[in-house]
């Protein structure tokens, strides 16, 4: 696995927790579309 795998997987990992987090606390997500931020029930 190189470095850059390892990175890879280490940002998805993050992201799944930051969604579950968000989900299990009734907050939208922040992001980014079409130049503007949107929020999204997760």
């Amino acid at each position: 696995m190189t470095i850059l795998d390892k990175a890879e997987a280490a940002m998805k990992k993050a992201v799944r927790k930051v969604v579950a987090q968000h989900k299990k606390d009734g907050r939208p997500l922040a992001v980014w579309e079409k130049g503007k931020v949107k929020k999204i029930k997760v």
